[in-house]
């Protein structure tokens, strides 16, 4: 599964956009990685692992501004076409994990 985050912050006062950078640098923290600016996207083992960081980004969403998540699978993520610009991934597009002992 993928879990897509898209969020619309306000950044108008300096606390804005300390809210905005604190928000943002939690996601990269947490696996998160930017598809566009304020979209970004987690891939999650099954959907009880989803669910959980959706309850993590639940409890650390900003107060004010607009932050929506999307939970879809694999198969629908995979069908999702670039109309300009092109794919540029920074993860393997696989279900393989890599394990260092």
């Amino acid at each position: 599964m993928r879990i897509l985050v898209f969020f619309d912050l306000p950044v108008t006062t300096e606390s804005e956009r300390r809210i905005y950078r604190t928000f943002r640098k939690y996601l990269i923290k947490n696996g998160f990685l930017m598809l566009q600016e304020s979209v970004y996207c987690k891939l999650a083992q099954n959907a009880t692992v989803g669910d959980g960081i959706i309850e993590s980004i639940r409890k650390n969403k900003p107060a004010s501004g607009l932050v929506q998540v999307l939970k879809v699978t694999e198969k629908q993520y995979a069908k999702m076409e670039y109309l300009v610009g092109e794919c540029k991934s920074e993860v393997l597009n696989t279900d393989e994990r890599l394990v260092i002992l």
